[in-house]
């Protein structure tokens, strides 16, 4: 009994470090051309190619979206006024970038 709790309770614990070992990472910053270009990836290292990313206006309308490339970044054109990057690898992998933070 006590080695199958033993067992369960180590499957629990190596998921849960599984699990904080895959953290989204986003950046984003200015061009200074009217462009904005994030970087995105995970903190053990993976990539985020492929990695869905969209930008939304303050009022929530999508302005623009795209996925990450193979080097993992997103160029887009600077929107006027406000909105905010939506970073989006799946529940629980989700970062918001909100455009008054990107900066040259």
């Amino acid at each position: 009994m006590f080695r199958r709790l033993s067992i369960a309770a180590f499957s629990v614990f190596f998921s849960a470090g599984l699990a904080q070992a895959h953290t989204p990472l986003c950046s984003c910053f200015d061009n200074g051309d009217q462009t904005i270009t994030c970087e995105g990836g995970f903190s053990d290292g993976s990539s985020a190619s492929g990695v869905a990313l969209r930008v939304q206006g303050a009022d929530g309308q999508v302005l623009t979206k795209g996925n990450m490339n193979e080097d993992s970044e997103y160029t887009f054109s600077k929107p006027e006024g406000e909105y905010t990057v939506i970073f989006d690898a799946g529940e629980g992998h989700q970062i918001t970038v909100p455009g008054a933070e990107i900066v040259e």
